[in-house]
């Protein structure tokens, strides 16, 4: 907590605002589900170990809903052998043993996926089970529109960069220069809007109609909801690194949620490399079930052994489908070429090294990233080799501005702290808005939101909330 911001931070307590929210509706539908996630596991299962320690968790979720739903005392986490246990529990100590709707807001909601991965590292046959994995599989094959058409776009785009087609071959170097910056542009949006993407957002990522998209309408109407926008910086300084020729230009992506948006992710990593702007992509996932769709390393493999055989990963029936009685289309021999490019370009990427995950245990603590040059130094000596570190999402976004309670025209350089000016870090936060938290908006935006339709008004910052709008941000603590 000594190293964190002094500006107040958002607090449960606040019922104007979407902590509050938050803890009162959202968090006991997601115990819910967790309860009903293990109790259908532990009837599904023969081995009585397995089910005697099912029964416990389930006991044990039910008693932290009980717990939050009736303003409990938070208690202090139970110690399972893992270091950062300590401190959430000394920050417990320090914020005076509070009860749920009186806390600060990020470290609740981190304590709270905290102790619930508590109760599987102290069983024996649960100690990987990951709550939400079916949730998360789920998503993505309800994906599947979008995951072909950008399966089908990746594999052009890729193709034309690896072979140098006649139409970029004929373009002058500013032209090429400038149809590079628009692919960047779009690529780094559709991995933006994650799971939100709308395919209408899937222009042309192709150098053949590139032109076509500087000043069309339907580029316009991708970027309208990018309230604040840096993307440009971002590209200006991969772009140096490239022509300066520099040997090794890594990129590092911390990762928001599973499924299809860490298929854009992967989208946007392999273009990064196929076009020469990074020789080597570091993903850095959470290293237990988090936020309920965050990404795990297993999730990572999940998605590409469903890659590896698409057909049966679209084509098969869940028990929901089952019982609907309903079916998947097959793949056509053209959609299962386009994955298999896909597949194929990802997987040589990783065995050659180009492409790593990298997972911390300072990604699930209970505080802001404002620590990280002092709780995590390795981790923040690491990230200073990297050219560009993206921070995908509104919780990587709540983390760097410390969830502080920001004037929303503080710039983006003061509300991340230790990671700003002269950190040695180049920080870019691809983030849809989805909680109270923003910063760096020219004066009077934050008024004419407010004063939208559902916007909030005086009275709270609803605008904010919906993952209608976004903002890219960017700093260069190297300069």
């Amino acid at each position: 907590m000594e190293y964190d911001t002094k500006t107040p931070l958002y607090n449960t307590s606040d019922k104007s605002s979407f902590a509050y929210t938050s803890a009162r509706d959202r968090w006991p539908v997601i115990l819910t589900g967790a309860i009903d996630d293990v109790h259908r596991a532990t009837i599904k299962s023969d081995d009585p170990q397995t089910q005697k320690e099912g029964k416990q968790i389930v006991e044990g979720l039910a008693k932290l809903k009980y717990e939050l739903q009736h303003d409990r005392q938070l208690t202090p986490l139970p110690d399972v052998g893992e270091p950062d246990i300590a401190g959430y529990n000394k920050e417990l100590e320090q914020l005076g043993a509070p009860k749920w709707f009186n806390v600060p807001w990020l470290y609740a909601e981190c304590y709270l996926y905290r102790r619930v991965s508590t109760l599987f590292s102290l069983s024996q046959k649960w100690k990987s089970y990951d709550i939400f994995s079916n949730q998360k599989m789920s998503t993505f094959k309800s994906s599947r529109p979008a995951v072909l058409e950008l399966a089908a776009r990746y594999k052009d785009l890729v193709t034309q960069i690896q072979s140098g087609n006649s139409k970029e071959s004929s373009m002058s170097a500013e032209e090429k220069e400038a149809a590079d910056r628009i692919l960047f542009m779009e690529m780094c949006e559709i991995c933006l809007w994650g799971n939100a993407t709308d395919l209408s957002l899937l222009t042309n990522l192709t150098y053949e109609d590139i032109q076509k998209l500087q000043g069309s309408e339907a580029r316009k109407a991708a970027e309208k909801n990018i309230i604040a926008n840096d993307l440009g910086a971002a590209y200006d300084v991969l772009l140096a690194a490239k022509k300066a020729g520099k040997k090794e230009r890594r990129l590092d992506i911390v990762l928001d949620n599973a499924g299809f948006e860490l298929f854009v992710d992967l989208i946007l990593g392999g273009y990064l490399l196929s076009a020469g702007l990074a020789t080597n992509v570091v993903l850095h996932p959470k290293s237990i079930p988090w936020f309920v769709s965050d990404v795990l390393p297993k999730d990572f493999s999940d998605l590409l052994n469903a890659l590896a055989d698409p057909q049966t990963f679209y084509t098969s029936q869940s028990d929901d489908d089952k019982h609907a009685e309903r079916t998947h289309p097959p793949l056509s021999d053209k959609e299962l070429g386009e994955l298999g490019f896909l597949f194929q370009n990802w997987s040589d990427h990783h065995a050659e090294g180009q492409l790593t995950i990298r997972p911390n245990r300072f990604w699930t603590e209970g505080g802001s990233y404002w620590r990280l040059p002092k709780t995590a130094p390795e981790l923040y000596e690491d990230l200073k080799t990297s050219e560009l570190v993206i921070f995908k999402g509104d919780l990587n976004y709540r983390k760097l501005t410390g969830d502080a309670i920001w004037d929303p025209t503080t710039s983006f350089h003061e509300a991340i702290g230790p990671l700003g000016p002269r950190s040695g870090l180049r920080t870019l936060a691809l983030r849809t808005c989805k909680a109270d938290v923003v910063v760096g908006l020219p004066e009077g935006r934050d008024e004419e939101l407010r004063a939208s339709e559902n916007g909030g008004g005086n009275e709270s910052r609803k605008w904010a909330w919906s993952g209608k709008w976004a903002v890219v941000q960017f700093c260069d603590g190297k300069a």
